[in-house]
């Protein structure tokens, strides 16, 4: 089997194959609807580095003396997990890195078939978003507004110029190119394919902004601070790096970021869809495993909250897709993290497992959807431990506090009932759940 691994930098479920109408995703629907869609997939920790270097070496963001330090340098903060591409790459694979996989380009750069692609090779320093470094806009009205602080411009922006011009169209272009170039090598081969969008700034050209009218956009009802909350769960502040930015109080800022954050997706989702094409026109597609998924969610609106960054549904829940010839299609409820993607692409492709790995093959959902592999997931932010499993959200903190939210009679997360005494026996289990884990961990 080869591998094609499509994923999207901050994409939440917010897709039209996972119930939200009002979001233009037709490709990536009518994607979901040849595989396996799971409706509890979590990542392990939502930030993009981290995130990324936990699912791609298989490996909690978890090691004695760094909490949640587990960045994109994972060849540096854990040498000894073989990274996906590596494995692959020592077992026959040939592998190809295109666009944001590792954080940063030079993470296990050595560990593919060849250097990895970004369209701008030297992109992703600290000032990446500098205005206009890396060409991250296209409208010459975005030049006017820039944050004084961080010189970046503004959060989002529509331009009349075709999907190449941002780097999400070149990628797809390149992405393409390559399954050409790997359907004549004569060995099985691993794409990673890494798309920015819906990663802020939320540029997309204008043609994906005009399918959206933007008052007929819903917008979050519970724009306020969850009851109890504990003070350790906040709002991101990565959004305010950037210029033409007011509080969330504003309904009209919420309402042109979810408008520019749905342009992304619909620009995303025409770059995903036209890889997924050439996979068909190549004839690829009988024997390629396909992965897509979101690195982490991200809040719209949700209590005030735009970004991720905390340890709520909004910020941890992601989607994931994934199609395997001859096996099945459909949705499961069947909880899985991302931890659990290496091990399952081992089996799916019979390599053995390494180590080092932390998660459990979901094979056995993919054979039977109502198959369950586990009961709670793990997850991991900023000095709070997490659990998470179909009706509970339970996370707690080194100081004492905690947060417990019931799905089942509060799917939005709007009351805090970890100090409920009717939950008592329901937070020492998660909290039981949470303390095995970090002594495994921290062995």
């Amino acid at each position: 089997m080869n591998v094609l691994f499509l994923m999207a930098d901050d994409m939440r479920p917010e897709l039209g194959c996972y119930g939200v109408e009002a979001v233009k995703t037709p490709n990536i629907d009518q994607f979901a609807s040849t595989g396996v869609l799971f409706q509890n997939a979590y990542c392990n920790v939502p930030v993009s580095g981290a995130s990324r270097a936990s699912l791609l070496t298989g490996v909690y963001p978890h090691y004695p003396e760094r909490f949640v330090s587990f960045s994109a340098m994972a060849s540096k903060d854990c040498p000894e997990a073989i990274p996906l591409s590596g494995w692959f790459s020592s077992h026959s694979y040939y592998t190809i890195s295109d666009g944001k996989v590792f954080h940063h380009i030079e993470d296990h750069a050595d560990s593919w078939s060849e250097p990895p692609y970004r369209t701008h090779p030297d992109g992703y320093d600290v000032y990446w978003a500098e205005y206009n470094k890396w060409e991250l806009w296209m409208n010459s009205a975005s030049a006017r507004t820039i944050n004084p602080k961080t010189m970046r411009g503004p959060f989002c922006e529509w331009a009349e110029v075709p999907d190449t011009a941002y780097d999400d169209g070149k990628l797809a272009e390149k992405a393409i190119a390559d399954l050409k170039r790997l359907k004549e090598k004569g060995k099985p081969f691993f794409l990673a394919c890494g798309f920015w969008k819906p990663h802020l700034p939320f540029n997309a050209p204008k043609k994906y902004w005009d399918l959206y009218d933007r008052e007929k956009i819903p917008v979050a009802e519970n724009r306020f601070r969850p009851e109890g909350l504990p003070e350790e769960v906040k709002n991101s502040q990565e959004i305010y790096a950037y210029a033409r930015t007011t509080s969330p109080d504003d309904i009209y800022f919420i309402k042109e970021a979810k408008h520019g954050y749905y342009a992304c997706l619909s620009y995303v989702d025409a770059q995903i869809g036209k890889v997924l094409n050439a996979l068909d026109e190549l004839d690829l597609s009988k024997n390629t495993i396909v992965i897509l998924l979101g690195d982490h969610g991200w809040h719209l609106g949700e209590h005030g909250f735009l970004g991720k960054h905390n340890l709520m549904n909004m910020s941890t829940h992601v989607p994931l897709i994934v199609r395997v010839p001859g096996m099945q299609k459909g949705k499961t409820k069947s909880l899985v993290e991302f931890v659990d993607i290496y091990p399952t692409l081992c089996e799916l492709c019979n390599l053995p497992f390494p180590e080092q790995l932390d998660g459990m093959s979901f094979v056995p959902i993919l054979k039977d959807l109502k198959k369950e592999i586990k009961d709670k997931v793990y997850i991991q932010w900023e000095g709070g431990d997490n659990a998470v499993d179909w009706r509970y959200n339970y996370a707690e903190w080194e100081k004492g506090s905690r947060m417990l939210f019931d799905h089942q009679v509060d799917v939005e997360e709007n009351k805090n009932r970890a100090d409920d005494p009717s939950y008592k026996n329901v937070v020492k289990n998660m909290s039981s759940f949470l303390q095995k884990k970090k002594r495994i961990l921290n062995k």
